[in-house]
């Protein structure tokens, strides 16, 4: 046995066979819930460096626009990078900043400290969702939406649990207890490298088997995917508008409606978002089985009838649609990213960088809409109004069908 073989044994050889790597999809999904977990910790603190800075509600809101900038405007320039020139350890270095920009956020002393430190956590965002969804299509043994909803299930589940933790840890020891988050970072930069180097050998054996590129979009004309991506953009809109409304404003509309306590509150709102969680990984299974057309429309337009009711029914009714709610329109987003990605094939870092921006700046965007127009209003109207997006949904009948030629090239 050689000096290589037996550090190959040690390290652990990655499975670069054919079909799906549910290890490596798993791998991720785990890296995904750490990373979006560590980012929802940034608005979780916002009560507690308010008053300890004495920072304006308008401090407070550069804040978010800075990590929402960050965090998403960034990711398409970074998936076009990837496309062309795949760096299979990026995404441990993506974990690196976000480690950076925790231990800084942890000792920040003043508002340009702060901003400069969500900044750095943004950019390892930036990083991480548009690599990571070039893995997940890679494993996917052409089960493509299941994977990218194995993907971003992790991701739903890290923005539940992450302002959980965050009160149970941060809000009792103070700011210098957000360095205790530093170690899940750590531990994604770790998880993240070995995901790298078996990314770093199946592009070398997709390369060396030069599979040809799906051309899925072949018979659509450039107006038509062009058409198609836009109709793509608005029932992002119409989700991740909807979507905001209820993970901003749900405990409050729950108080001010019912009376409910902060605490039975907030184990609502947990509920909606593992909903969240359960649907998007059920929209994948459904996308790969009956097409990804299909489920988008029935996923979105399919929540409206639940949007519509809930502000008008009573308290168990109300908790009980909104889960339903949730579940349904969750499951749209894998179909739509996947969707995406076919009709322009060998663009999955750039797609997968718009669409990830798009949901962040959209749901960042959407938030402070809802509030402006709650602060003008009351919170009853604002579900109210929020209730007639999921009707947008009805424009993804005008989507192309398209047959997908199952490939694992996406280079």
């Amino acid at each position: 046995m050689t000096i290589r073989t037996l550090c190959a044994r040690i390290k652990g050889q990655p499975d670069v066979t054919e079909g799906t790597a549910y290890a490596i999809l798993f791998t991720i999904s785990f890296a995904h819930l750490l990373n979006d977990m560590i980012q929802s910790v940034i608005p979780a603190i916002y009560p507690m460096i308010k008053d300890k800075f004495g920072f304006s509600f308008a401090q407070i809101g550069v804040i978010t626009l800075v990590f929402q900038l960050t965090s998403s405007i960034l990711q398409p320039f970074v998936g076009r990078y990837a496309d062309r020139h795949p760096r299979p350890y990026a995404l441990s270095l993506g974990m690196c900043f976000t480690l950076a920009g925790l231990l800084l956020l942890s000792f920040a002393y003043n508002f340009m400290l702060i901003l400069l430190a969500v900044s750095i956590i943004g950019w390892g965002s930036s990083v991480f969702h548009p690599e990571a969804s070039r893995v997940a299509q890679l494993a996917s043994g052409g089960k493509k939406s299941l994977a990218q909803s194995i993907f971003q299930v992790g991701g739903n589940g890290g923005s539940a649990i992450g302002p959980l933790l965050a009160a149970l840890i941060i809000i009792p020891f103070g700011q210098p207890a957000i360095s205790c988050f530093a170690m899940a970072a750590v531990l994604a930069s770790l998880i993240l490298a070995r995901v790298g180097r078996w990314y770093g050998m199946k592009l070398a054996t997709v390369t060396r088997q030069r599979h040809a590129v799906s051309a899925v979009a072949g018979g659509l004309s450039k107006g038509r995917v062009r058409t198609s991506l836009l109709i793509l953009v608005v029932l992002i809109f119409s989700k991740y508008f909807y979507i905001s409304c209820m993970t901003s404003y749900f405990t409050f509309f729950l108080m001010d409606k019912f009376g409910m306590s902060v605490q039975h509150s907030q184990v609502c709102l947990f509920a909606f978002l593992a909903a969240l969680a359960v649907g998007t990984l059920f929209g994948g299974v459904l996308g790969d089985r009956f097409g990804r057309k299909y489920v988008i429309w029935g996923s979105i337009l399919g929540a409206a009838p639940f949007a519509l009711v809930l502000p008008y029914v009573g308290l168990f009714w109300t908790i009980t649609v909104a889960v339903i709610a949730g579940l349904v329109i969750a499951s749209a987003f894998s179909a739509i990213l996947v969707y995406a990605t076919d009709l322009m094939p060998g663009k999955v870092g750039m797609i997968s960088g718009v669409f990830f921006g798009l949901m962040f700046g959209l749901g960042g965007i959407g938030s402070a809409f809802f509030g402006w127009l709650a602060d003008r209003t009351s919170i009853d109207f604002i579900f109210r109004v929020s209730a007639w997006l999921p009707l947008l949904g009805i424009i993804a009948g005008f989507l192309p069908d398209m047959k997908e030629k199952k490939t694992n090239f996406i280079n």
